[in-house]
């Protein structure tokens, strides 16, 4: 049976009163990414959602071929991702 807040709030002014450390458990930062990492990995994530896109087109029934999901399948198909390799600039002097 769950505790009440009353009985949560008498339980945790004992423990500190009893002296018992606090132990926090604090989750690990992230290594930080630079802005071209961020971007190739950006780009990376909208190449498999194409790819998942065109296979889910190609498994499309003969029923929805002309059906406006097999449409907007094909517009997403059809933007062109290679216009979005591109070299960043590094900044600060570093280009």
């Amino acid at each position: 049976m769950p505790l009440t807040n009353a009985e949560k709030q008498r339980r945790w002014r004992e423990r500190r009163a009893a002296g018992t450390p606090v132990v926090r458990y604090v989750k690990a930062a992230e290594p930080k990414r630079s802005r071209p990492q961020r971007w190739r990995a950006a780009v990376a994530t909208l190449r498999e959602l194409q790819e998942s896109y065109q296979t889910w087109r190609d498994n499309l029934p003969e029923s929805l071929e002309d059906s406006a999901t097999a449409e907007l399948l094909d517009a997403v198909i059809a933007v062109d991702l290679d216009q979005l390799d591109i070299e960043l600039p590094k900044g600060f002097g570093r280009d």
